[in-house]
C-alpha cells in the first residue's frame, strides 16, 4: 500500500476479486528447463505434417532442428491467426446469412402490419402490399377490404414454375385450381392477377410485404419458414384429404389447429419442394416477428455493438479525463510533504567514504531538494555524430541540476554506421572532456547477454564531462569492445540493446545489495564516484533514451515530479513526436499513428496505471522506490534482472519476446512482478525522434514491433491480478487488444465492406443506422480527441493521411509480420557498413568459461587495491636499502584493473588516507573469517549524514516483494541475496559488519612485516606492461 496522502492522481486501487493466487509470486516468463513434447509442440507438428524434416533441410535450407521447429511454430501461429480472422469474418458477415437470410431480414425491416388502421387503403396480393387509394374496382366485391387483407383468392394466379416439378405431379395441392367455384369466393371474380392489378388501378408498394402477428394467423392459415399461407379456399373446396403425403400434412395440421408447420416440410426432398410450391401459390404475407435465427443474430449484434462501442467511448472519455484532470496533478511541482530526504545504503562498506581518486575538481552545485539523482542512459549502435550529439545536448540542457544527473552512454560494439566516417565509439568518446586521471582505460570483463563464448565480453569506461553551452554534465562512456578472441571479427563487442541496458541494471542491482561485482562494475563505481562525489546507491531514477531522440527541456523535471507525487509509479513515458514528419510519405503516414497511440491508448491505460508498453526511445524507471522508512528495489529487483538477461532462448515465443521487442518485454516484466504498482504516460513530457523514411525500413521495424506485441500480449493476458474485474478489467482490455492485433488483416477488409453496405442501405429504422454510427465513431472520434487535447487542426489533416494509408497499417504490415514470425533479425532498421542479414545478438558456439569473469564484492576489490598500494610504498622506501621487496602482480587473479596502481597516485601523496576505514591508519586489519576491523560503517556514516534512511539486504528465505529491508539499532546481521550461488555468512558482532570470505580469490603470496627483522627474499625483476599511446581526438582508437 502507498503511504497515506501520497497516492497519485489515478483511480484508487481497491480489492476487486478475492483470489488466492493473487498473493503468489509471478511465474517466470522464460523458464530454463528441458524442452518437452508439450501440446503446443505436438500441434505445430500436426499442422506441418506435410513438411518432413529432410525436405526442410534440403529445400528450405533449414539444417538445424531449432530452425525447423521455429518454422513449424510459425506455421502453427499463422494457422491460429487464420482461425481467429475466419471467426471474425464469420461472426461479422456469414452469421446473419446462416441464421437470418437476407430475404427474412429485409422483409422485417419494411413490413406492413395487417389491420394497421393508420393506413386503411392497403391490401395484400401474394403477400405484398398494394395501395387502393386510387382503386377503381371493375366488379362489385360486396365488401370493403380491411387494411392488409389477403386478396389473392379473388385473383387467378398462374401455376408457378416451382409447382411444375415432376416430384409434385401426384400432389393435389400443388396442381389445385385456385378458381374453383367452391373456394368460398365464387371463383376468381377479379380475373387474372396481373391484369386485375392494372384494370383496378392497384399500385404495388415496393418491398413492403404484409406482416402477420401470431394472433392474426386465423384457422386455415399456416406458417412455413416464416411465410404465412392462406389455404382456406383449398380446405373449403376439397373438404377431405387424399392419399398423397402433402394432403395428409395439411389436413392433419388443420384438424389439430397447428399453425407453424415448418418442421413437417423438412422431412424429405419432396416435402421441401412442396413447401416452395405452396409459398409461391398461397402466400398471404410474412410473420411480423423475427425468426429465432434472426432474433439470435440481432441479439449478438447488439451485444457486440454495446461492448465495442462501450470500449471505444470509454477509452475516449477516460483519455480526455486523464488529459485534463489527472495528468496535471502528477506533473506539478511536489509539495514539501512529498519530498523525502536523500537516502542511501548506510550499511554499505563504502558509506561515508570520499571518492577513491580524490574527487572531481568541477563544482557541480548542490541541486534542488526535489531533484532525485538520475542516470540518463543513451544506447548507441550505428547512429551518426549529429544524432548522438543532439540527444546528449537535449539531455544536458534539461531543467535539472547537473549535480543530480549523470549521462550514461553505451556504445554497442566497435561499429561504423552506414554513412559515418568514424566508428560509433570514436564519436561517443570525442563528445566528452575526459578526466586526465582516467584517460586510456583498460578493458574490463563482464557477463554479457549472449550464449556460448560470447557471454564473456569486455568494455572500456571513459569518464569526463559533457559540455552543452554553459552546462557541464558528468558523463560515462562505456565502449563494448569484445573479448580478445573476437577483436578481428566484425561488430566486435556487439551484444544488443538489451545487453547495454543490463550493464546499468546489473551494476545498480549489485550496488544496492552489495553483491559480487564484475571488474566492469567496480570500474563504473570508481569513476561514477569520482565524477559526482556521490556513491551509486544515491541514484534512484534511470531515464532511457535512444541515440536519435531529442528531449524537451522540461521533460526530465516533469517526469521526476510524477515520481515524487505518486510513490506507486514505477515507470513513466512521455509523448514521442516525429522530428522528420515531412521527409517522405512514409514519415507522413506515421504522424497520426504516433499521436493516437499515445493520447488515446496510453492515456486510457494510464487511468488504471497499466501502460502495457513504455517506448524505449523515451521512458523512465525507478531503480528503487521508497517504502515506509526504507527502500525496495524496482528495476534492480533480482527477478527482473534475471529474467531480462536471459541469454539462452530456444522457442519461437522466447525469441520474439527477448530478441525483437526488449522495450515491451521489460514493461511486461514490470507489470507481472509489480501488479500493484503503476506504469504511466505523461503527455506534458515530450521528445522528438527520427522515424524510418523508407518503406523497407518501416516494414522491418513494424515486423519486430507487431510480432513482439503479439507475444507480450499473450503473456499479459494471463496476468490475473491487474486492475479491474470482468469486462471492466485491464485483462479484458488486453484480450481485446490481442484479438484486434491478430485480426488486423481482415479488419480493413471488413471496414470497406461496412462502408459499401452503409452506402447501399435504406435507412427506415433506428437499427439500420447503428452500423453507420459505429463506423463514424471509430474513424472520426479521434478528430474530436485532437480538438480537445491539442487544438491543432493540422493533426486532422494528418488523420486523413493516416486513413488513406489504412491498407498499409492494417493489412500489408501485419501480414508481412505474421509470415516472418521466425525472423529474429533487426533487418533494415540499423544498418552497418558491410553488414549482411544478422540472426540475432549473441549467436555463438562454444562453452563459456566462468573463470574468465571474476566476481567479487566491492570491499574485496578495495582490499586488493590497498595491498597493491602498500607494496609500491614499501618498494619506494626500500629502494634506498640493499634489499628489495618482491613484487607480486596478482591483479589478474583478483580481477583488478591493470591501471589500478597507476591510478593510485593520489594515495601516494596522501599516505595517511585509508578507504577501508575512517581513521588515519593506512593498514588493513583482517581476520581469518573475513571480518573487517575498524569498520563500523553505520557509525561512520551517521557522523557524516545526520538524516538518513538505512537500506539493508534481506535475509535468505524471506519472500520477495516490498519488504526486503529492515532497520537494526545495534549490530547488522548481514546476509546477501546472491544470484550467483554465494552462501550467506551471518553472525557478526554488534557494531560490526561481517562479510563472506572468498578464499578462491585470496592471494597465494603471504606478505611479511619486515620491520620485525624477518628475513627478506631475494629481489626479482618486475615486468612493466606497455600501455597504448593516446590517439588524437577524432582519430581511430585501439579498443583491445
Amino acid at each position: 500500500m502507498a503511504i497515506r496522502g501520497e497516492r497519485g492522481a489515478t483511480l484508487r486501487r481497491g480489492r476487486t476479486l478475492v483470489r488466492s493466487e493473487r498473493g503468489h509470486a509471478a511465474t517466470p516468463m522464460i523458464k530454463k528447463e528441458e524442452r518437452k513434447l508439450t501440446p503446443w509442440v505436438v500441434y505445430s507438428k500436426i499442422v506441418t505434417f506435410w513438411a518432413p524434416g529432410f525436405l526442410l533441410a534440403k529445400l528450405a535450407k533449414m539444417p538445424e532442428a531449432g530452425m525447423q521447429q521455429a518454422w513449424r511454430e510459425k506455421m502453427a501461429l499463422v494457422s491460429l491467426i487464420v482461425l481467429v480472422c475466419g471467426a471474425v469474418v464469420y461472426l461479422t458477415i456469414f452469421l446473419s446469412i446462416t441464421f437470418c437470410p437476407e430475404s427474412a431480414s429485409k422483409a422485417q425491416s419494411n413490413i406492413f402490419e395487417i389491420n394497421d388502421k393508420s393506413n386503411p387503403n392497403v391490401i395484400g396480393i401474394q403477400g405484398m402490399a398494394f395501395s387502393t387509394e386510387h382503386a377503381t374496382w371493375q366488379s362489385r366485391l360486396g365488401f370493403t377490404p380491411s387494411p392488409g387483407q389477403d386478396m389473392t383468392p379473388y385473383f387467378s394466379v398462374p401455376l408457378p414454375d416451382s409447382c411444375k416439378s415432376s416430384k409434385l405431379k401426384n400432389l393435389r395441392a400443388a396442381t389445385y385450381d385456385v378458381c374453383n367455384p367452391n373456394n368460398g369466393n365464387g371463383g376468381c371474380p377479379l380475373g387474372d392477377v396481373k391484369q386485375g392489378e392494372e384494370s383496378n388501378n392497384l399500385k404495388e408498394l415496393p418491398d413492403r410485404p404484409i406482416g402477420y402477428d401470431w394472433k392474426d394467423v386465423s384457422p386455415g392459415f399456416f406458417v412455413i419458414n416464416g411465410h404465412v399461407l392462406n389455404l382456406s379456399p383449398y380446405l373449403l373446396s376439397t373438404k377431405t384429404a387424399t392419399n398423397d403425403i402433402l394432403d395428409e400434412v395439411i389436413f392433419s395440421a388443420a384438424n389439430k389447429a397447428q399453425v407453424d408447420v415448418s418442421l413437417l416440410f423438412q422431412s424429405t426432398d419432396e416435402m421441401k419442394a412442396a413447401a416452395d410450391c405452396l409459398v409461391a401459390r398461397f402466400r398471404a404475407g410474412d410473420l411480423a416477428k423475427d425468426t429465432p435465427g434472426c432474433f439470435a443474430v440481432n441479439l449478438f449484434n447488439y451485444a457486440a455493438l454495446v461492448v465495442i462501442g462501450g470500449i471505444v467511448l470509454s477509452r475516449f472519455i477516460m483519455a480526455v479525463i486523464f488529459q485534463y484532470f489527472l495528468s496535471w496533478q502528477l506533473v506539478r511541482r511536489p509539495p514539501r510533504s512529498k519530498v523525502r530526504p536523500l537516502s542511501y545504503n548506510a550499511a554499505a562498506p563504502w558509506s561515508g567514504k570520499k571518492p577513491q581518486t580524490g574527487g572531481a575538481a568541477t563544482n557541480l552545485g548542490k541541486g534542488e531538494d526535489d531533484e532525485l539523482f538520475t542516470v540518463m542512459l543513451v544506447t548507441c549502435y550505428s547512429e551518426g555524430e549529429e544524432s548522438i550529439r543532439g540527444t546528449c545536448d537535449s539531455l544536458c540542457n534539461t531543467d535539472f541540476s547537473d549535480a543530480r544527473k549523470l549521462l550514461f552512454i553505451v556504445a554497442d560494439g566497435i561499429i561504423t554506421g552506414s554513412g559515418n566516417d568514424r566508428s560509433t565509439p570514436d564519436i561517443c568518446i570525442d563528445l566528452i572532456e575526459q578526466e586526465e586521471s582516467f584517460k586510456d582505460p583498460q578493458p574490463c570483463s563482464y557477463l554479457a547477454v549472449a550464449a556460448g563464448t560470447k557471454q564473456h565480453n569486455m568494455a572500456k569506461v571513459y569518464c569526463g564531462y559533457y559540455r552543452a553551452g554553459a552546462r557541464r554534465t558528468p558523463a560515462l562512456v562505456i565502449v563494448k569492445c569484445g573479448a580478445p578472441a573476437e577483436h578481428d571479427r566484425p561488430k566486435s563487442g556487439n551484444r544488443g540493446k538489451r545487453d547495454s541496458q543490463m550493464i546499468l541494471m546489473n551494476f545498480f542491482s549489485r550496488v544496492i545489495y552489495n553483491d559480487r561485482m564484475t571488474p566492469l562494475d567496480y570500474d563504473l563505481f570508481r569513476k561514477l564516484h569520482h565524477l559526482t562525489n556521490q556513491t551509486p546507491d544515491m541514484f534512484e531514477i534511470v531515464l532511457m533514451v535512444d541515440a536519435d531522440t531529442k528531449v524537451y527541456p522540461d521533460s526530465l523535471r516533469l517526469l521526476v515530479n510524477c515520481m515524487h507525487n505518486d510513490k506507486l509509479i514505477m515507470g513513466l513515458c512521455g509523448e514521442t513526436k516525429i522530428a522528420n514528419k515531412r521527409a517522405s510519405w512514409v514519415t507522413a503516414i506515421q504522424v497520426f499513428e504516433y499521436y493516437i497511440s499515445h493520447h488515446l491508448s496510453k492515456a486510457f491505460e494510464s487511468v488504471f496505471g497499466g501502460v502495457t508498453c513504455l517506448p524505449g526511445c523515451f521512458c523512465m524507471y525507478r531503480l528503487k522506490a521508497p517504502k515506509d522508512n526504507g527502500w525496495v528495489p524496482i528495476l534492480t529487483k533480482p527477478e527482473i534482472c534475471q529474467e531480462y538477461s536471459q541469454n539462452v532462448v530456444e522457442t519461437l515465443h522466447e525469441k520474439n519476446l527477448l530478441l525483437l521487442g526488449e522495450d515491451r518485454f521489460l514493461s511486461t516484466l514490470m507489470l507481472r512482478n509489480f501488479p500493484a504498482r503503476k506504469m504511466m504516460f505523461m503527455p506534458q513530457a515530450i521528445c522528438k525522434t527520427v522515424v524510418p523514411d523508407e518503406f523497407k525500413v518501416l516494414l522491418s521495424q513494424r515486423r519486430r514491433w507487431i510480432n513482439s506485441t503479439v507475444h507480450n500480449l499473450l503473456e499479459l493476458v494471463l496476468v490475473r491480478n491487474l486492475c479491474g474485474a470482468f469486462c471492466l478489467s485491464m485483462q479484458f482490455s488486453i484480450f481485446l487488444d490481442l484479438v484486434g492485433t491478430v485480426a488486423l488483416p481482415v479488419a480493413i477488409v471488413l471496414t470497406y465492406i461496412l462502408i459499401v453496405r452503409a452506402c447501399m442501405t435504406t435507412y427506415n429504422s433506428i437499427a439500420s443506422y447503428l452500423p453507420l454510427a459505429m463506423l463514424i465513431m471509430v474513424l472520426f472520434l479521434p478528430a474530436v480527441l485532437i480538438f480537445i487535447t491539442t487544438r491543432k487542426w493540422i493533426y486532422v489533416a494528418w488523420m486523413f493521411v493516416y486513413l488513406l494509408a489504412l491498407p498499409i497499417w492494417n493489412f500489408v504490415l501485419p501480414t508481412y509480420a505474421y509470415w516472418h514470425f521466425d525472423d529474429f533479425s533487426w533487418g533494415e532498421t540499423r544498418k552497418v557498413d558491410g553488414e549482411g542479414k544478422d540472426k540475432g545478438h549473441g549467436n555463438e558456439g562454444g562453452t563459456f568459461d566462468a573463470s574468465s569473469v571474476p566476481m567479487k564484492r566491492w570491499e574485496d576489490y578495495e582490499r586488493k587495491r590497498l595491498r597493491s598500494i602498500k607494496r609500491k610504498e614499501r618498494q619506494e622506501i626500500d629502494d634506498s636499502s640493499s634489499y628489495q621487496i618482491p613484487l607480486v602482480d596478482d591483479s589478474a587473479n583478483a580481477g583488478l584493473l591493470k591501471n589500478s596502481v597507476e591510478d593510485s597516485m593520489y594515495y601516494e601523496s596522501h599516505p595517511g588516507y585509508s578507504f577501508m576505514g575512517n581513521t588515519s591508519s593506512s593498514s588493513v586489519h583482517e581476520s581469518s573469517s573475513g571480518t573487517l576491523g575498524n569498520s563500523n560503517y553505520r557509525g561512520a556514516a551517521q557522523q557524516h549524514q545526520p538524516q538518513q534512511y538505512e537500506m539493508q539486504s534481506y535475509p535468505a528465505g524471506v519472500a520477495h516483494g516490498d519488504s526486503y529491508y529492515s532497520q537494526s539499532q545495534q549490530g547488522l546481521q548481514y546476509s546477501t541475496y546472491d544470484d550467483y550461488g554465494a552462501a550467506p555468512q551471518q553472525g557478526a558482532a554488534p557494531g560490526n559488519v561481517q562479510y563472506a570470505a572468498y578464499d578462491d580469490y585470496a592471494p597465494s603470496q603471504q606478505y611479511m612485516d619486515y620491520s620485525q627483522g624477518q628475513q627478506q627474499p631475494q629481489p626479482q625483476q618486475q615486468q612493466q606492461q606497455q600501455q597504448p599511446s593516446r590517439q588524437r581526438p577524432g582519430g581511430p582508437r585501439d579498443y583491445r
